[in-house]
């Protein structure tokens, strides 16, 4: 049994998407972590079929732990029941408020439209979710092989997001633990410090083993003050053009913090005009996710409770409007497109490849009063990344199979993006009181995961440290 525990990765090795990860205990006892759908280059190679299936066993996973509710971390829960899996979803307590809401959205968009079979596969779910309080043990399995346990921390990376400590250890004959127990971190996705609305990851004491996401491994972002001068910059610029930023933007997470950020904007604005400024949220799901985040108040940040205690409201103001049918929808993007009033319109998807933000790209895409921001990572083979690449050249970019040129202004804020750049990576590693003795780099491109591997290398060397760092490999199909 000297050969366990082993790491093993299903996918979210060496992408971005896709994030589901393997602690094998024993041949026949395992953990999961995440199940999530492959998004843009990571799912070139796989038709929309076999991107989804799981294809691993199922058999000996005990429970699956969910480090937060984004489509690529969750989005194949569906299939992952499909397979046979019978245990629980272990995850915290705002993430089991959230997780139905993104599951009823996958289950419409990649299964079926039945309401009767969406309700009973939502009631499987339910029954299945285990909320976790943050900073608490909790025992997986305790019998006369193994004793497991798992606790989830705060990781700053959206409502509800976690990373996960597990701890396993071998008992002996004597209902003994035999030897000490390893101690296994997965970070899931880390937010940047001093988000909005969260409160910042704090690293654990200790690890053997640290599986760690790399995004952003080779990129440092912009401060909360810089960022948000280029977020009123990128504004002000439509006031005087008359022209509309559209924001693409993920439905959970980035929609929340970047509503929070534009109400303090208004909030401390002299100028008239950002008064009057509408604030256009284009996307059911994003509002829907918006009410849950106004009800998961206790689990804001201090900065937050301080704007609410004042009687301001951060996801709920004056100047904010909620686009709900398609055929508003659609007289939303004609008036814009035609009228010269500036407004900033936040609609999904966050890259650009599907959801109504394709309709406002394509209007305004060709006209140079308009700007596109974006606030958030763009996976390779996306068309926010060739947008993010080739709008500045006066490129084109192709949606729903037209060629649109740009001439739109294009703008990248990167601090919004919620995940933690190089630099907050290296901290979430030095603070540990006992670093890991292996690193495991998961959930980021090549580049990025070469270049977090260097950083992590020289530190070790300089502070002492012996610690080995490997570049994960996806598990055999």
């Amino acid at each position: 049994m000297d050969d366990y525990p082993q790491i093993l990765h299903h996918c979210g090795a060496d992408g971005v998407t896709g994030s589901c990860h393997r602690l094998q205990i024993a041949p026949d006892r395992a953990l999961l972590i995440d199940c999530g759908l492959f998004q843009g280059q990571d799912a070139d190679h796989l038709d929309s079929l076999e991107q989804h299936r799981v294809r691993f066993p199922v058999d000996d996973v005990l429970a699956l732990v969910v480090t937060h509710v984004h489509i690529d971390h969750i989005g194949r829960l569906p299939y992952l029941l499909a397979a046979g899996y019978q245990g629980p979803i272990l995850c915290s307590v705002p993430s089991a408020r959230l997780l139905p809401l993104v599951i009823e959205d996958a289950l419409k968009i990649g299964f079926t439209r039945d309401r009767a079979l969406i309700e009973r596969f939502l009631a499987e779910v339910e029954h299945r979710l285990v909320a976790l309080p943050y900073k608490t043990w909790h025992t997986v399995l305790d019998d006369d092989r193994h004793r497991l346990r798992v606790k989830l921390q705060r990781a700053g990376h959206i409502l509800g997001s976690a990373y996960v400590e597990v701890e396993s250890a071998e008992v002996d004959s004597l209902d003994k633990v035999s030897g000490q127990a390893q101690r296994t971190v997965f970070s899931g996705d880390l937010g940047a410090p001093y988000a909005p609305l969260l409160p910042s990851p704090r690293s654990p004491y200790r690890a053997d083993t640290l599986v760690l996401e790399s995004t952003y491994g080779d990129r440092r972002h912009e401060d909360r003050q810089h960022r948000r001068a280029r977020l009123k910059a990128a504004i002000d610029r439509a006031l005087e053009n008359g022209g509309t930023v559209i924001v693409p933007a993920f439905s959970i997470g980035r929609t929340q913090e970047l509503l929070y950020e534009l109400e303090g904007l208004i909030h401390n604005a002299h100028d008239a005009r950002w008064r009057e400024l509408e604030i256009l949220v284009d996307s059911p799901l994003a509002a829907r996710f918006t009410q849950v985040y106004r009800d998961l108040k206790p689990w804001w940040d201090a900065e937050a409770h301080r704007r609410l205690r004042s009687g301001r409201h951060p996801l709920s103001f004056d100047n904010l409007y909620t686009v709900e049918s398609h055929d508003e929808h659609e007289q939303t993007v004609d008036y814009l497109a035609r009228t010269h009033r500036p407004a900033v319109v936040i609609a999904a998807s966050g890259m650009a490849s599907g959801g109504r933000v394709v309709n406002y790209l394509k209007r305004m895409l060709p006209d140079e009063r308009h700007a596109v921001l974006f606030i958030g990572y763009q996976g390779a083979g996306t068309p926010g990344r060739d947008i993010q690449r080739y709008g500045p050249r006066g490129g084109w970019v192709q949606l729903d199979g037209e060629r649109i040129d740009i001439r739109a202004r294009v703008e990248t804020v990167s601090g919004y993006s919620a995940h933690a750049d190089q630099h907050d990576l290296l901290h979430f590693l030095q603070r540990m009181r006992h670093p890991p003795r292996h690193v495991r780099l998961v959930h980021g491109e090549p580049d990025a995961q070469q270049a977090l591997k260097t950083a992590i290398e020289a530190w070790a060397r300089s502070a002492g440290h012996a610690l080995h760092v490997s570049l994960a490999s996806p598990a055999p199909a």
